[in-house]
């Protein structure tokens, strides 16, 4: 089994029932839900939703201040058009726009927003990148 993996992606959250509103309003199906927790089905992976005071506590750090924004989570797209709609779906299910999708430097196009407890995502098509039907990327061999 690969060491280069990542199975469970938790996002601490302040108020669960508005985090989840959030995701479904994006359009994400919920997979299972109990009690403090939601979890979202993704490709290969799993999202899940956490009370971020609860997640702390499970981490071993009651009370620790966990913050956001420190890292970005990302969905690449085939097409500028599917960028800009899910950049506009995001804000209309209540995101908040930290830069609107816009050519970037280094060849694509990406922009940037923060979901209601302020986690931010990336939006962006990579020409250097091509996608597979599912959506799911493997690097180009960079030989």
């Amino acid at each position: 089994m690969t060491p280069q993996r990542i199975t469970l992606i938790t996002l601490g959250v302040d108020n669960l029932a508005r985090a989840r509103a959030f995701y479904e309003g994006w359009g994400w199906l919920v997979a299972s839900a109990q009690e403090g927790v939601v979890f979202f089905q993704m490709l290969g992976a799993a999202l899940a939703l956490f009370g971020r005071a609860d997640l702390a506590a499970d981490q071993g750090r009651p009370g620790a201040m966990l913050g956001t924004g420190a890292m970005t989570l990302a969905q690449n797209f085939a097409t500028r058009a599917e960028v800009d709609a899910a950049f506009a779906g995001a804000l209309a299910a209540g995101a908040v726009a930290l830069k609107a999708p816009q050519e970037v430097f280094w060849g694509g196009y990406s922009g940037y927003f923060a979901d209601p407890d302020g986690h931010v995502w990336e939006l962006a098509m990579n020409p250097f990148w091509p996608l597979a039907d599912d959506g799911s990327l493997t690097l180009p061999d960079a030989g």
